[in-house]
Parts: C-alpha cells; structure tokens; sequence
C-alpha cells in the first residue's frame, strides 16, 4: 500500500491554495463517513508519482496528527485544464470493512486480429464502475483484445472481474470494437 505525507492546514482559500501550488504542495481536503472534512496539503512530487501507477489505490496517511495511519482513497484529482497540472485533490477516508465505489482503469491486453487485417482500433471506455472492499481493489482490468475482428466489439459483460467484485456500470456497454479498413484502403481496393 502506498504512502502519502500529508500536512494539516488551519488556513482555506483561493490565496492559500496558490501559495502552496507555488509552494510545489497540492491543497487536499480528506473526507470520509463519519470523519469531519480536514484541509491538508500533500507534496506534489510524491502525489503525482503515485497517481502515474493508479488512480484508485489505497494510501495510507503519514503525518497529520490525527490522520497519521488513516487508510484514504483518491476520490477526486482537479487538474488545470491547459496544463495538466494539479490544482487540488479529493481523498476519501474508507474503512477496510465496507465496501466502496470507484472507477478503475482498462487495459487493453495484446493487438487485436481486425487491426492486422487493416481496421482500426476504437477505445470507448476507458475505466468501469466497480464496488468491492478497499483490500479487493485491483490497480486496472485487463481485457484481452488478440481475437476481436473488423466489426465485432467487446462489452463490459464479456470481461471476466476478479472475485468479490461487482459490476456497477451497464453489462451492455461496448468498451473497443474494430472499425472498418481505413478510407484510403478501402478506395485504393475499389
């Protein structure tokens, strides 16, 4: 389980927010059932290289006093929208015994036959919907696209989940199909 630093903050607000980002510390709010809404800030290093491996990884809080050893899991990442860069985060505190809602992401696993054949690759939906217990949380879901021909898709209905995990989005939902050949081939074989 990944770590992350996080320092309490007594003050809010737009002049605050920007000394910290200036300050290369990201403002965070960590919020939870049962657990009051505390403003932290977290080092923008250290964030940003644990959401390069994950969006839905379990943290657990270092410092902070009484967050210190807290289990949170990222809920919300606002980033400026020409940039990139963080702005603020959301963490949401879980208790390992109940199970949460969160977003993970697909992988795409192989490359599929159609796209050798000359079609062309069609990525709809690039996370799924899942509801587990915090541990069960998987990094991402692989789907194996190696035999998906021109024409044909996959549905999030196909994807074998991991055990202990529901499917909280639409089992009818398309994920990556195979488009037709693309247009200059297509006119160059007429």
């Amino acid at each position: 389980m990944n770590e992350l630093n996080v320092e309490l903050r007594s003050q809010t607000g737009k002049n605050i927010s920007r000394q910290l980002r200036t300050a290369g510390r990201i403002p965070a709010i960590i919020y939870g059932k049962g657990f009051p809404s505390t403003p932290v800030s977290v080092d923008q290093r250290e964030l940003n290289k644990i959401l390069e491996r994950s969006d839905s990884s379990l943290l657990t809080l270092k410092g902070g006093e009484t967050l210190d050893g807290a289990v949170v899991i990222v809920a919300e990442v606002l980033r400026n929208p020409i940039k990139g860069t963080l702005r603020h985060i959301d963490l949401h505190k879980v208790n390992m015994e109940e199970k949460v809602k969160v977003e993970v992401k697909i992988r795409l696993k192989g490359t599929a036959k159609g796209v050798k054949d000359g079609g062309m690759l069609e990525f709809v939906k690039h996370t799924v919907e899942i509801e587990c217990l915090p541990a069960l949380i998987p990094a991402h879901i692989d789907v194996d696209i190696t035999a998906l021909t021109i024409g044909h898709s996959i549905h999030l209905s196909e994807v074998t989940l991991p055990a202990n995990i529901k499917l909280l989005d639409d089992p009818k939902t398309s994920i990556v199909s195979i488009i037709g050949k693309h247009k200059e081939e297509a006119a160059a074989e007429a």
